[in-house]
């Protein structure tokens, strides 16, 4: 089954008010090593393979699911939690042992398993059997991965875990009643010759009150809800961009930066929407700047190499975001045609007093330079910050003491439009 059957599935097993049952969470281990190392073809074969595996382990009243990704589900009606251990042990036990082999190269796998009890006399919604079934996954990972763990009510482990789940429902809530907001923060020109761009930043407004992004992301990114969130996002700023272009309102001309997560350029269907999304709002060259991060230009460094060529040919420019995160960079900044390097917030902010983050920064400049790529400082909130980086020449910096977040309605005379779902 795929989600959707299986959530079918599992509320109508939720309805019930006799019998006891049992959902069953699998996320595998080491699956992104399969994939990384010989291609999504052998990933797929794994994924059969170990398909066929939850099946031969459950009865045939059982239901197995993809849930997504390396991500598994099992739902075992009448049968209490002692029995799904049981099920569970002897499936992990197979799986630990199984070794995949694709061409010249052979893996061990593991797999994590969350388990949920479900039973009237504790009665859960389908979204909550869900989370529970996650946490207790994930709490499985973090022992160690590999192993089982049993959801419990009172397991202080999940109650830390709790602050975050408590998001999911805001988030649902936030996408359905449309309660984000778009802000904007301006780049501005150190020691570059041409204006930089305004990089499109996010808010969650509840009950009168702005959030950052900083308190919902994580959970947003650990629940799945990201490519939700980024085509939001893009649907209601290129809405407004549009409609300031039409009216010719001058600040549409200038460049605006779209953050892209690694959950959305990861889903093909995702890419394949932001082309036509950009294609068909008919922009001028220049207008947009896609912000991606560098972990994930290089995780996915092929899929990414064809959106940004793909998109440059619409006039779309790229940035690469906490640059120098990671030290193997510059190897591929030549596959990357990209714009602009963000240089880390982390080198920057005491960049004018530490010695060794202004080395950083400077041979990151030097190789942008060579590149031909310009070079933006983040979180600039001090003089001797600033002072620092127009002496080693960087080219643009944003942060506070540049420019704080405003709303995207303050920048133009009309009102954004929330767009329909």
């Amino acid at each position: 089954m795929n989600r959707r059957a299986f959530e079918t599935a599992l509320t109508a097993l939720l309805n019930r008010e006799d019998g006891q049952h049992v959902m069953c969470y699998l996320d595998l281990d080491q699956f992104k090593i399969v994939n990384d190392t010989c291609g999504h073809l052998a990933g797929d074969e794994l994924l059969r393979q170990v398909s066929l595996k939850l099946k031969s382990h459950v009865r045939s009243s059982d239901i197995a699911a993809r849930l997504g990704g390396d991500e598994f589900a099992l739902l075992l009606p009448d049968c209490g939690i002692e029995r799904a251990l049981v099920i569970t042990e002897a499936l992990r036990s197979d799986i630990e042992n199984y070794r995949f082999a694709w061409q010249e190269h052979t893996f061990g796998i593991g797999v994590s398993i969350g388990l949920v009890e479900l039973h009237a006399a504790q009665p859960m919604q389908l979204s909550q059997a869900l989370h529970a079934s996650d946490a207790a996954c994930y709490a499985a990972k973090e022992a160690g991965r590999n192993r089982i763990h049993c959801y419990q009510p009172d397991d202080h482990f999940l109650l830390e875990k709790h602050g975050e789940l408590q998001w999911v429902q805001r988030l649902q809530n936030g996408l359905d009643n449309d309660a984000f907001r778009l802000f904007a923060q301006p780049i501005k020109a150190i020691c570059a010759d041409a204006p930089a761009y305004r990089e499109i930043l996010l808010r969650l407004e509840e009950h009168g009150e702005l959030i950052a992004p900083g308190s919902f992301l994580p959970a947003a990114e650990r629940y799945h809800f990201m490519g939700r969130i980024d085509r939001w996002v893009i649907r209601n700023t290129l809405a407004w961009l549009g409609d300031q272009n039409r009216h010719s309102v001058p600040s549409a001309h200038s460049l605006w930066g779209i953050n892209l997560s690694g959950a959305s350029l990861s889903d093909a269907e995702f890419c394949q929407d932001l082309i036509a999304q950009v294609s068909t709002a008919d922009l001028p060259h220049g207008t947009l700047c896609f912000e991606i991060t560098e972990s994930t230009a290089i995780a996915q460094l092929s899929r990414v190499k064809t959106l940004i060529h793909t998109l440059k040919a619409y006039g779309c420019r790229f940035a690469l975001d906490d640059f120098g995160t990671g030290l193997s960079s510059f190897s591929y900044l030549k596959q990357l045609p990209v714009d602009y390097l963000k240089i880390d917030g982390n080198f920057i902010r005491n960049v004018h007093q530490d010695p060794i983050d202004r080395a950083m920064v400077e041979a990151i400049h030097a190789v942008g330079k060579a590149l031909g790529v310009k070079t933006i400082a983040e979180f600039v909130e001090t003089q001797a910050t600033l002072d620092t980086l127009h002496q080693m020449g960087i080219d643009y910096a944003q942060g506070y003491l540049l420019g704080m977040p405003e709303p995207l309605t303050n920048m133009a005379g009309n009102r954004i439009k929330v767009m329909p779902r």
